[in-house]
């Protein structure tokens, strides 16, 4: 049985619309934020979940975690309802919002940890043992007596997952947590992501918007879209259907070598090579090269994929999200 299962999961919000000037009443907009969703996840897995504004992301992540109720449909972790055994539910989970901290703005990030240490009731040696491992995997060492409001918003989130991670949950829910961060913050994020995925086993949901958190941290992906479930699988399979243009970068040993090829293929020169554009289906990347060859010996090649952003919009578009 999966650790966590979700069945036809049903959220809707009602929106008053500006009044009109002919009528004295504001009209109400129904907006359907999650539809028929089902889903299940096995105890340890790190699930990417992703789709645009307004899919519907969010609102699973504040139901699954027990903030909200949803309007039909069922959810389990464990043994447990999210929103009806909150008490007893929210010992096992912690959850990161990448716009909201929980920590205390004005205080050193010590006085938060030893506060969150008495609410979920941590016995002293067990958080002064979880607190230097997750220091150390997180390089808080030298900000633990910082307040908050002084830290960068990388320091912030580092101090933010060290705060959600403290009572060992067996679940991290994470919405947006490297918005803002730079590259620096972004690569330390994840290699800690990683870190407790392996290390203890704990079952991630990542909520996100940079497609570069997904293709380091997810094998597995759910695209979610006017909330609705339009895909669950591998993030491999879910790129190659979209993979449908490369770039070729390419200098020959003399000049004046010029390839011919297909009129599928776009061709510009650059300085003393080309720049090609191509796609796979229609023009196997093995025969371009042929091709190429024939033009002349090859003095450097570069075939690059598509940024993976790119694939992403391309494959919102033809969903129509």
């Amino acid at each position: 049985m999966s650790y966590i299962q979700v069945r036809d999961l049903c959220k809707r919000f009602y929106v008053r619309k500006k009044r009109s000037s002919e009528s004295f009443l504001r009209e109400k907009e129904t907006i359907q934020a999650l539809a028929d969703v089902s889903f299940d996840i096995d105890r340890g897995e790190l699930i990417g979940y992703i789709g645009p504004n307004g899919a519907g992301k969010s609102t699973t992540v504040k139901i699954l975690s027990g903030i909200m109720t949803p309007d039909s449909g069922e959810v389990r972790v464990g043994s447990q309802i999210p929103w009806k055994d909150r008490k007893s539910y929210v010992k096992h989970i912690g959850v990161v919002f990448g716009q909201r901290m929980q920590l205390w703005w004005d205080v050193p990030i010590l006085d938060s940890y030893s506060l969150l240490k008495d609410i979920y009731r941590i016995p002293e040696d067990a958080y002064r043992k979880r607190l230097s491992e997750l220091s150390e995997a997180l390089n808080l060492g030298d900000l633990l007596r910082t307040p908050l409001r002084q830290m960068s918003l990388g320091q912030r989130m580092r101090s933010e997952l060290c705060g959600s991670l403290l009572h060992r949950p067996e679940i991290l829910f994470l919405d947006e947590p490297t918005i803002g961060l730079d590259a620096v913050s972004k690569l330390a994020l994840r290699d800690f992501l990683k870190w407790e995925n392996q290390e203890h086993r704990t079952t991630i949901l990542l909520t996100t918007h940079d497609m570069e958190d997904i293709a380091a941290l997810c094998s597995r992906v759910m695209v979610l879209g006017h909330g609705r479930k339009l895909y669950d699988g591998q993030l491999q399979d879910l790129l190659r259907r979209y993979d449908r243009r490369r770039t070729v970068e390419i200098r020959y040993d003399r000049s004046g070598c010029i390839p011919v090829l297909p009129a599928s293929v776009t061709m510009q020169r650059e300085g003393d090579g080309f720049r090609l554009a191509y796609q796979p289906e229609t023009l196997p990347t093995a025969e371009l090269l042929a091709l190429l060859q024939q033009a002349g010996s090859i003095r450097e090649m570069t075939v690059q994929p598509q940024n993976i952003d790119y694939l992403i919009a391309e494959m919102y578009r033809e969903m129509g999200l």
